[in-house]
């Protein structure tokens, strides 16, 4: 079988020298992509590899050495240690990783999405205008979440995209948005939004064996009104049929700022002794996906897979863990997208999906100004990917 790469026709001259900044936050994540590019670079055979045009296309490292040192304050500086002129810059932040931590006033401080953000901006701060090109890869789109007006409250989503238009940004590449058409707030610029609907198919085949993937023994759920896309399109792809909850809520109540949820409502054919994957794009405290996990299993399904490109488990995990021994969750398959805790990884119920290999793939298809519309649409890997599954050939 022929590798992708070698199938990924190159030959374009890069736009300029690849550079990838991986802020803190999103440092081993930095470290797989880069030794793929590295890999995938040395193998390369080109014969334009000695022209001008690609001097420094083959090197021992790709990443650019940064610092953002903090004052007693808790204010901080951007610093880049090496020169960036000319660069076709990837910037890498996760603002989702809580784990790292500063010192403000004496008191240490856990890093908060707003901090990340903030660290960003300095570092494009820091580049002064002299790189070729900036593509900001945020996996977790900073305050995704707030993406529309509902009432008198703020446009965070839109407002961040701008500023980072306007510092010099010609392109952000995002995973899974909570809702993309976000992007309408930079409509001049570059804004990709990725699924990683094969990864999350990988997964689930590699790690479970015998399952029977035709509409007779297997559904896609969506848990609510607003992921309907994701369901259709994995269920379109595997040729599963689709259901969905919806969420009936008390309008008359307020707590902690949103209308109550009464009862998770199902629309959808019978799923007695089918197995489920139920499809999201975030597990924020996993209230809602064991919910309708729970109503699932009332309705006799048989195993119950959730696939989340967002695991941050911000209740922790005590509930996941009871739901696995109580059987209503069989796996959980989140990606290394953010910040995941070594507790999380060594979950029997856990299935981590590595996104390194097809970041590089981006980066590297990008760095040389080619299309990542088939990077973009799985479909073919997917169906081959399963074929290979059903004859076995998957270790």
């Amino acid at each position: 079988m022929i590798n992708r790469e070698e199938k990924r026709n190159l030959e374009t001259i890069p736009v300029g020298s690849l550079g990838i900044i991986a802020l803190k936050s999103c440092q081993p994540l930095g470290e797989k992509i880069d030794k793929y590019l590295v890999k995938w670079r040395t193998e390369r055979e080109s014969e334009h590899k000695d022209s001008l045009a690609f001097a420094g296309y083959q090197r021992d490292s790709y990443l650019l050495k940064t610092n953002v040192p903090r004052f007693g304050s808790g204010e901080a500086k951007g610093v880049i240690l090496e020169s960036v002129r000319g660069d076709d810059l990837y910037l890498l932040v996760d603002v989702a990783n809580y784990s790292l931590t500063y010192s403000l006033c004496g008191h240490e401080n856990h890093m908060s999405p707003d901090d990340h953000y903030q660290d960003l901006k300095r570092i494009i701060a820091a580049v002064g205008g002299k790189a070729r090109r900036i593509t900001v890869i945020m996996p977790f789109l900073y305050e995704s979440r707030q993406h529309k007006r509902t009432s008198r409250e703020s446009l965070d989503c839109a407002l961040a995209l701008q500023e980072l238009v306007r510092m010099g940004v010609d392109n952000i590449i995002t995973f899974d948005a909570h809702d993309p058409r976000v992007q309408n707030a930079i409509p001049l610029h570059g804004f990709e939004t990725v699924q990683p609907a094969y990864q999350f198919i990988k997964g689930l085949l590699k790690n479970v064996k015998d399952l029977n993937i035709d509409s007779d023994h297997m559904m896609v759920i969506s848990p609510d009104e607003g992921g309907m896309s994701r369901a259709i399109y994995i269920a379109n792809v595997l040729g599963l049929d689709m259901g969905m909850f919806y969420k009936r809520r008390d309008y008359t109540k307020v707590v902690n700022g949103r209308n109550p949820i009464v009862a998770h409502e199902f629309l959808g054919s019978s799923v007695e002794g089918k197995d489920m994957i139920i499809i999201d794009d975030m597990i924020s405290s996993g209230e809602s996906v064991l919910e309708v996990a729970a109503e699932l299993k009332e309705r006799k399904a048989n195993k119950i897979f959730v696939f989340s490109t967002f695991g941050l488990f911000t209740n922790g995990l005590d509930k996941f863990d009871r739901a696995y021994e109580n059987g209503v969750i069989t796996k959980v398959l989140t990606t290394n997208l953010v910040y995941q805790t070594p507790e999380l990884l060594s979950r029997e119920w856990y299935i981590n999906c590595d996104m390194s290999k097809y970041i590089a793939y981006i980066i590297d298809t990008l760095n040389h100004d080619s299309s990542i519309s088939d990077l973009l649409n799985p479909n073919e890997r997917i169906q081959n990917i399963v074929a290979r599954y059903r004859r076995g050939e998957l270790d």
